[in-house]
């Protein structure tokens, strides 16, 4: 393992190779059979678990239930709402038929063309479209609302380029959609939403995110408004990281979805839908890891605490078990994940560097000489210091060691991305700040020609318009005309 660890290309030689390998070789994930799909291994489902479990408890303290829906959807229902359909027309997978038969020139299975769907479907690529088609049976008055549905599912987007976690043809995530009687309630949920998301990344995933509005070239096809969270990973870059969508009356009128209002009126429903998904563990990858490895936020980490017994015989490690199998247990009393790996089958310096490699946030490490001194070493992973401490009280130790650690590793990251956020005056100043990476702050005079002026000369996109910060209003840094407040540009992942 030692060994692996040197072989992990260095950030700042190739970002990308880095990336690529630490996934690799952490255990994460690796490549399946089926181009651009991924298969996620159990140390990296169990990072995707804590996510879920943390995420699904705040769905469900503002309101949500959990639901599913077909993955496949009818393709004539995508082609109801235009800007939708048109949005992921180039990333659907189609089912057309619904039977193999063996070939009877002998090689294998064929489809066999006498089993066509009369309607073909598609492997969904989210859910907006089978989902209202849905709520249409379940909304008659406005006492049936508001409709608050989240699932947990897979989704299809073929995609041609992947990278793992990042961008996969096939992905894990959460969709929420929900249905309301009033504008005001439908815009008050994906505000909600977004700020929910904004707090799980930044206490829980330790990683800090600017919430702001899309400009209407970068929203979700068929919404009115989206709502974002966007982080700066360390390579410069951005990356989308959750979204909330304002979807108006869109998708009620594309199905025709009614209710009787508390006038006795009949009219549309107002609707939302927000989600994030595995691209969250390469948000979490890419935000805090080093060349040594994945450095992973306690409130995250499938194993918070690891403990490595270091003996000669069955005799010491006894003596050493002996001593740990309580704080063990009080550490898991206090609702701590912690292992003891007295496995004889790795030598300590391998356990140490898998561990190292795989980000557990602290490592003990205790041998015979520690017995009788009464000590034990402890190394946190987010700086690689280590101290040999007093094992008197060592839990209430670790337990503010693992806050700690969640802190530091926010504040780092925190002050990258304000050591690499510049505002900027003069398209020329922009061009040259855009190649340094990082967020820009700038005039945009709101119009798609400046903006997609701006992406094709520059690869730099408008990742959000603020929802807070500076609004003073100025000038466009390409036309010269007038503009509201800045907004970040990034070229982004």
């Amino acid at each position: 393992m030692a060994k692996e660890l040197k072989n992990l290309t260095k950030r700042s030689e190739s970002y990308s190779a880095w990336y690529n390998e630490l996934v690799v070789k952490a255990d994460l994930a690796e490549q399946s059979a089926v181009r651009g799909c991924m298969v996620i291994k159990p140390y990296g489902y169990a990072i995707w678990e804590k996510m879920q479990s943390v995420l699904d408890s705040m769905f469900k303290a503002t309101g949500h239930q959990n639901a599913y829906f077909p993955l496949l959807i009818p393709k004539s229902f995508l082609c109801r709402e235009a800007e939708h359909v048109e949005g992921f027309a180039k990333e659907c997978a189609v089912v057309t038929h619904y039977r193999l038969k063996n070939d009877p020139d002998g090689n294998g299975v064929v489809v066999d063309p006498e089993a066509r769907l009369e309607e073909e479907l598609i492997v969904r690529p989210t859910s907006e479209t089978i989902i209202w088609n849905t709520y249409k049976n379940w909304i008659n008055s406005y006492r049936d609302l508001p409709i608050l549905c989240n699932q947990w599912a897979n989704v299809m987007r073929w995609e041609m380029r992947t990278r793992m976690f990042l961008r996969t043809a096939e992905f894990l995530w959460q969709e929420g959609h929900t249905a309301h009687a009033t504008r005001e309630e439908a815009e008050e949920e994906v505000v909600k939403m977004i700020n929910v998301y904004g707090d799980f990344a930044e206490n829980y995933m330790a990683m800090p995110v600017v919430k702001g509005v899309k400009s209407a070239n970068e929203r979700f096809a068929g919404a009115l408004d989206t709502y974002t969270i966007e982080a700066l990973m360390q390579d410069g870059k951005a990356l989308q990281s959750g979204t909330s969508h304002f979807l108006g009356q869109n998708f009620a009128k594309a199905f025709d979805v009614k209710f009787i209002n508390r006038n006795n009126e009949l009219e549309y429903v107002w609707a939302t839908s927000w989600g994030v998904s595995t691209r969250l563990m390469g948000a979490l990858i890419m935000t805090h890891s080093d060349d040594n490895g994945l450095v992973l936020p306690p409130k995250l980490a499938p194993i918070q605490v690891v403990i490595v017994p270091i003996y000669k015989n069955d005799e010491q490690l006894s003596l050493i078990s002996e001593k740990v199998n309580p704080i063990v247990d009080e550490l898991r009393h206090r609702g701590i994940s912690v292992k003891y790996d007295d496995a004889d089958n790795k030598r300590p310096g391998f356990k140490f560097a898998d561990y190292e490699l795989k980000g557990v946030p602290v490592r003990l490490a205790i041998g015979a000489r520690d017995l009788e001194n009464g000590t034990v070493e402890v190394m946190r992973r987010d700086t690689l210091e280590k101290e040999t401490i007093s094992i008197e009280s060592i839990e209430d130790k670790i337990e503010k060691l693992l806050e700690d650690i969640q802190a530091n590793i926010f504040k780092k990251a925190y002050d990258y991305r304000a050591e690499h956020t510049t505002t900027v005056d003069t398209y020329e100043e922009f061009k040259e700040k855009i190649e340094e990476g990082g967020f820009i702050l700038a005039h945009w005079d709101g119009t798609v020609e400046t903006e997609e002026k701006i992406k094709e000369e520059t690869k730099a996109t408008i990742r959000c318009i603020p929802l807070e910060g500076d609004t003073t209003p100025g000038v466009c840094m390409v036309t010269g005309k007038p503009s509201a407040r800045r907004v970040i540009f990034a070229r982004a992942y």
